[in-house]
């Protein structure tokens, strides 16, 4: 388990229970629709108000972010809502302009995230601040780079850190815009339990309709937060604009949420889990068994000069598990996972045998 020296985010005003919620515009665009957005995301009971100051973006071209004019309109924002600011940075004169200019709230995006030299270079700026920071997931999906990054923050001396999963790039877009692997932060929150973790379901999903489902998700998961993506005309947002939904239907999304206890409430829970025990005491069994034929099979193999892998036997396995697992309600390409890993440490066992 890794260690952080961590404490809770708390915020004055800020109900701790669960969903944190943090919105507004990808960017800031110009003061009135900063001004404007923020207003309306206040008078639906959003506290904490954010939007880019500066854009990195993949290539350029794009719309780069607005600049440190912009950090004076969210200095408005504070001063007419009363609500708590926040934007990404990536540098160390972000890191200054932003303390300037009394931003509540930092986070560090993705691109940044993948770049220890960017993140230490923040850590340094951000050293003897008392200041909450998000850390966004790297864009490719590497945990250990994604702890190294919270790593940094935290041996600067920062104790109000949590994680932000906003989903991981893919060559192959399919539903999402970044898929969300929902198994890298829950792997997150067991090697840091203490770590607050919310979800970005705008850059998960890239799309605005995709927006409730994928907040529901991170609710059923035991997620802390949300931070969307809320713009006052998202049809003429700068960028992103497919992503973002207006302050009325952000209030419609929240209200909708279902939020399910993190806590045991129930007996039948103990006696689903006490069966669970023992399917995975009968699995740990069979595959013990499994690896013993194996170890035959490499036996076998050393005595008639054989090479271990036999490539048609492999995907005869992988095509017939994966249908198998289809008849069981099963997602195939998870039964094929599953007899990868199976097929990796058998051949790890018999390549011990022919070796010895």
């Amino acid at each position: 388990m890794d260690q952080l020296d961590l404490l809770p985010i708390e915020l004055e005003g800020v109900s701790q229970e669960r969903p944190l919620i943090i919105a507004g515009p990808c960017s800031a665009e110009t003061e009135e629709q900063v001004m404007t957005t923020a207003k309306s995301l206040s008078d639906k009971g959003v506290k904490i108000f954010r939007a880019g100051i500066w854009k990195p973006r993949t290539k350029p071209g794009g719309f780069e972010g607005i600049g440190v004019e912009g950090l004076s309109w969210l200095k408005e924002v504070k001063k007419e809502t009363g609500m708590y600011v926040a934007t990404e940075v990536a540098t160390a004169k972000h890191v200054y302009e932003c303390l300037k200019a009394d931003v509540d709230i930092v986070w560090i995006g993705a691109r940044t995230t993948a770049n220890p030299f960017a993140v230490q270079e923040i850590a340094d700026a951000l050293k003897g601040v008392d200041i909450p920071v998000y850390v966004k997931n790297p864009v490719n999906p590497d945990l250990e780079l994604w702890i190294g990054a919270l790593e940094r923050i935290n041996n600067a001396g920062l104790k109000r850190i949590g994680a932000i999963h906003r989903g991981f790039s893919s060559y192959d877009k399919k539903i999402y815009r970044n898929l969300p692997q929902w198994h890298i932060p829950i792997e997150l929150r067991r090697r840091i339990p203490n770590l607050p973790i919310i979800c970005d379901p705008s850059h998960i999903g890239g799309k605005r309709e995709l927006i409730a489902p994928l907040c529901q998700q991170a609710m059923d998961l035991g997620f802390d937060g949300l931070i969307i993506e809320s713009h006052c005309n998202p049809e003429c947002a700068w960028s992103d604009a497919a992503q973002q939904v207006t302050p009325d239907i952000l209030d419609y999304i929240l209200n909708l949420l279902v939020i399910r206890s993190e806590h045991q409430t129930t007996e039948n829970l103990n006696e689903l889990r006490r069966q669970i025990d023992e399917c995975d005491n009968d699995l740990m069994d069979i595959l013990a068994k499994r690896m013993r034929v194996c170890r035959e099979i490499g036996t076998f193999k050393k005595e008639h000069n054989m090479t271990i892998l036999q490539t048609g036997r492999y995907n005869e396995i992988l095509d017939k598990r994966g249908a198998q697992g289809s008849l069981c309600g099963m997602d195939s390409d998870f039964v094929k996972q599953v007899f990868e890993l199976i097929h990796e440490e058998s051949v790890r066992q018999q390549m011990e045998i022919i070796n010895k």
